[in-house]
């Protein structure tokens, strides 16, 4: 993307600490330039030098702007890891787009609303993923915002089969959407990206919650950069790493810390389409992977592989986990039988840019299986009372943060914002722990009912508003419980609607076939009725007791 950043004109690009690039289109050009010769990106047969990833970007930008994007307009991005992912998200963020990425997870009805509340006027997709057409996903759903789609090629390929069949106007292949940025001038491409500043809104996640829809969180280029240049420091990521790309690039865990970390360092990406421990095993020894960041279940898994001892995966040298808790004989043998030097945890959420705490590498292996870290630089990390007074050391409490990390705020939401971003700047991030006297916290309940499905968030209020559009249920409540493969599963029970006899069987196939399958209940059970207190509200805690001990009524 042109010479490198960094000179007077454009000193604000270069905002960050140390001189670290202040936007995504100035990281490209600095990434570039510093590391052209050192792969970007290897992805199955294509390798990609960082100076030919600017140049993809480069192309992407221009396509964008062809399809009339404009400063501040959302893409999304509904596909698997891989390079055009990458080329994808960058180039629209050049182009001055704020990214919405999709989880590939998603089904139709969750993927209209977040294109719908976004407005998101051009959508890359891929075409066929694991046996699903997406785009077919989106037919008949009235999204008028929406003007392009652009149509990526599966692992499979049929990107063109997809695009013949496809009922929405506006939809052709990613090569003919890159073709059509011909005929957008290099300087008005270059233009338009160094017009991106650091306050400008570089995404747009969508994170569920209590309210039971999920709402958009604002997060800047600056606060982007700055939060995972740190990242990428602590744990020692470096030119020349190999990190394997595991966790959807959808997630924070994947695009922040895992594409914005490696053009940071300068290491290279090795994305992987769908998680499969035979493929991570394989690329881990073919690929020489030094750096592989993912929830506990992807090392249990690795683990208890049958080819582990044959695989050669001495190359392995970091390994960055969270999202669930963490045994302390797990982080031992990830260093005794992985072959790990630095096992770091950490903890985040959406709306905190993806961070609040992390371990640090020499931190003990107790420390670093029973805690989430102590605070980043330039943040500050509480656990307060319900009327926000900090509790003493070791009481439990919400953890809350205030810093540079704290989001911009919720898409068209001030209401939903101010309740999560106090008078005083601390966000509110309804979880429950605990702080111990260096300052170490360790998550112990969530006071947003949410509970983690093998890494990824479920939400009970979200489950339970798709639950109850099925016709045969009048009332739903759902509760997590501990799984000993995933760390917690969702248990749904259902209240019939008058007339009705809905099977517990059905009931699943029908939400497998309606929403992300972390999502899915594990366990239907009918009820005639939900246990209330005296104003009417549901007593999960009764209802988590009861699945807990396998209760069938």
């Amino acid at each position: 993307m042109g010479g490198p950043a960094g000179d007077a004109e454009h000193a604000a690009d270069r905002a960050g600490p140390a001189g670290v690039p202040a936007t995504v289109p100035a990281l490209v050009r600095d990434a570039a330039a510093r590391h052209a010769d050192v792969e970007a990106v290897v992805d199955g047969d294509a390798r990609v030098t960082y100076a030919e990833l600017g140049r993809l970007v480069d192309a992407a930008a221009r396509a964008h702007l062809a399809a009339g994007v404009e400063p501040g307009d959302r893409v999304a991005l509904w596909a698997p890891n891989g390079l055009d992912w990458v080329v994808a998200a960058l180039g629209a963020q050049a182009a001055g787009a704020v990214l919405v990425p999709l989880s590939t997870r998603l089904k139709g009805t969750e993927a209209a609303y977040v294109l719908g509340r976004s407005r998101a006027r051009v959508l890359v997709v891929v075409g066929d993923f694991l046996g699903t057409r997406y785009p077919a996903m989106l037919d008949g759903r009235d999204l008028p915002d929406l003007r392009a789609v652009a149509v990526l090629d599966g692992p499979e390929g049929g990107a063109d089969a997809v695009v013949a069949a496809a009922a929405r106007p506006g939809t052709t292949t990613w090569p003919a959407f890159l073709a059509a940025g011909a005929t957008v001038d290099d300087a008005d491409a270059e233009a338009r990206a160094r017009s991106v500043r650091p306050d400008d809104p570089a995404d747009l996640m969508f994170t569920s919650g209590t309210t039971g829809r999920p709402k958009g969180v604002l997060c800047s280029h600056a606060q982007d950069l700055r939060v995972f240049e740190v990242w990428a420091s602590t744990v020692g990521l470096r030119v020349g790493d190999r990190y394997l790309l595991v966790n959807p690039m959808s997630h924070s865990f994947g695009y922040k810390a895992g594409i914005l970390a490696c053009l940071l360092a300068g290491a290279t990406m090795l994305p992987l389409p769908a998680f499969d421990v035979d493929a991570v095993v394989d690329l881990v020894a073919r690929e020489r992977a030094t750096v592989l960041p993912g929830p506990p279940t992807l090392y249990q898994a690795m683990l208890h592989h049958p080819r582990r001892a044959d695989a050669d995966l001495s190359s392995l040298r970091l390994a960055v986990t969270g999202a669930a808790a963490v045994p302390t004989s797990l982080v031992e043998r990830m260093r005794a039988d992985l072959g790990f030097t630095t096992v770091v945890t950490a903890y985040g959420l959406t709306e905190s840019t993806g961070m609040v705490t992390i371990c640090r590498p020499d931190d003990d292996a107790e420390t670093i299986a029973t805690t989430s870290g102590r605070a980043i630089p330039g943040v500050e990390v509480r656990v307060v009372d319900d009327a926000g007074r900090e509790v003493r050391r070791g009481e439990p409490g919400e953890i809350v943060c205030r810093g540079h990390n704290v989001m911009q705020g919720y898409f068209e939401d001030p209401e939903a914002t101010a309740e999560a971003i106090d008078a005083d700047g601390w966000l509110h991030t309804g979880d429950i722990g605990t702080m111990d006297e260096r300052g170490y916290v360790r998550i112990t309940d969530r006071k947003k009912d949410m509970f983690i499905v093998g890494g990824f968030n479920a939400y009970p209020a979200e489950i339970e508003d798709l639950l109850l559009s099925h016709p045969d249920i009048a009332q739903v409540a759902v509760v997590g419980v501990p799984d000993e493969r995933l760390g917690e599963v969702g248990v749904a029970y259902v209240v019939p609607a008058p007339g009705t006899d809905p099977s517990p069987d059905d009931i699943m196939a029908w939400a497998r076939a309606t929403m992300a399958n972390y999502k899915v209940p594990r366990r239907v059970v009918v009820v005639d009725a939900l246990p209330l207190n005296a104003s009417g509200k549901v007593l999960k805690y009764e209802l988590r007791q009861r699945a807990t001990a396998g209760a069938t009524t």
